[in-house]
C-alpha cells in the first residue's frame, strides 16, 4: 500500500513538473519576438553600427495619462501602444521650427514605404491656444493632444528645450530615443528603417 502511494505521489510530482515546464516553454515562445527585438536593438551592436538618435537607456515606461484631443474628448496615452510613435512638444501657433518638425515627422513616416503603418505621429500641444485650420488639415492623421502643464512631460529628457526634439516611443509604451534639434530626416529614416527591420513588435 505504501509503495502504491509513493508511486502515485511520484507520478503527481512528475506531472506537476511537466506542466510547469510546458507553461515556461509557452511563455518563452510568446515572449521571444519581444526579447529578440530588444536584444538586437540594445545589446547586439554590429560593427560599424551608429544610431543617429540618442538612445534613452534604460527605456522609460510612460504613465498612461489622459490628455485631451482638440475637440475636448479625453485620450489616454496608452491608446498609442502597439505602434512605434514619433512624438514632439510645441505650442499651438506652430511656426518656423515647429512646422518643420511636423513636416519632417510626416515625411519620415512616408519614407518607410510599406512599413509606414507601423509608425504613428503625435503632437503634444503645450498651451491652450487654438490651432489654425490649415495646420490641422495639413497634418491630418497626426494625433494632436493638449498637454498643458502635464507632469508627464518631465519624463522626456531634453538638451535644452523639449520642443527642440522629436522623440520615439516603442509599441510597449516606452520612451526609447530622442532626435536632436534640426534633425536630419535622411538619418532619421535610416535609424527607423533599421529599427523596423529588426523589430518584430509593433
Amino acid at each position: 500500500m505504501t509503495s502504491q502511494l509513493e508511486s502515485r505521489e511520484a507520478a503527481y510530482r512528475d506531472a506537476m513538473i511537466g506542466g510547469r515546464i510546458k507553461l515556461l516553454l509557452l511563455f518563452l515562445v510568446c515572449a521571444a519576438p519581444v526579447i529578440a527585438s530588444y536584444l538586437t536593438f540594445y545589446v547586439i551592436k554590429p560593427e560599424g553600427r551608429v544610431n543617429y538618435g540618442t538612445l534613452i537607456e534604460p527605456p522609460r515606461p510612460l504613465p498612461d495619462v489622459t490628455l485631451n484631443q482638440l475637440d475636448g474628448t479625453p485620450f489616454k496615452l496608452g491608446a498609442l501602444k502597439g505602434k512605434w510613435v514619433l512624438l514632439t512638444f510645441d505650442r499651438a501657433a506652430c511656426e518656423g521650427a515647429c512646422a518643420e518638425k511636423l513636416y519632417m515627422m510626416r515625411q519620415v513616416r512616408t519614407m518607410q514605404g510599406k512599413e509606414r503603418d507601423r509608425l504613428e505621429r503625435a503632437w503634444l500641444i503645450t498651451d491652450a491656444n487654438q490651432l489654425q485650420t490649415q495646420t490641422i488639415r495639413e497634418y491630418d492623421g497626426m494625433k494632436m493632444l493638449r498637454a498643458v502643464d502635464s507632469p508627464m512631460a518631465r519624463e522626456f529628457p531634453a538638451a535644452a528645450d523639449r520642443a527642440d526634439h522629436i522623440y520615439l516611443l516603442d509599441p510597449l509604451g516606452n520612451l526609447i530615443m530622442r532626435y536632436p534639434k534640426n534633425a536630419d530626416p535622411k538619418k532619421m529614416h535610416k535609424d527607423l528603417g533599421r529599427l523596423l527591420k529588426y523589430s518584430r513588435i509593433g
